[in-house]
């Protein structure tokens, strides 16, 4: 199983729209996982129609029409892994034990809002990734998301991909 991960795509306020590789990746992904701040409506709407399943959440940036179609926190099992999708995990000083309190019964944490790739583990075995933003690099050299792949309840191959410059 494919999936694409992303957070806050910001579009069309950071973008006009999503760059066209992370376009490319979503078409031939069997999940698309958003952790929030897509801030139009018209970006759910695109990404719902163009992807085989997407899962997502709602960020501090999106707005009443987002929130009544997309909850605060989305869990789902991805041929058996746990998965579950959060915008905001607070502070970077003791996330991995917060949200392994937090998710207990969780093996993959996404999350956004930061716009820095995050790829760690905690304690206990759950795993924390932050995708980036593919349209707003804030402190980062690169915008960015993540693919992995996902077979028997294990996430394999996180790949972080680095998007070119906008022009």
């Amino acid at each position: 199983m494919r999936l694409v991960i992303m957070a806050d795509t910001h579009v069309p306020k950071r973008a006009g729209d999503l760059p066209a590789p992370l376009w490319a990746a979503v078409d031939g992904a069997d999940v698309v996982v958003h952790a929030g701040d897509w801030v139009d409506v018209a970006l759910l709407d695109a990404l719902e129609a163009r992807a085989r399943r997407l899962i997502g959440v709602y960020g501090n940036n999106d707005g009443p029409a987002l929130r009544a179609r997309l909850p605060e926190v989305a869990r789902a099992e991805l041929d058996g892994l746990r998965l579950a999708v959060v915008h905001e995990t607070g502070p970077a000083s003791g996330r991995e034990a917060r949200c392994a309190a937090s998710f207990p019964d969780t093996d993959v944490l996404v999350f956004g809002h930061s716009h820095i790739p995050w790829d760690t583990m905690a304690p206990n075995g759950l795993r924390l990734l932050n995708p980036g933003s593919p349209t707003d690099r804030r402190r980062r050299p690169y915008h960015t998301f993540l693919t992995a792949t996902v077979a028997n309840g294990l996430l394999s191959v996180v790949e972080l991909h680095q998007l070119p410059a906008r022009v």
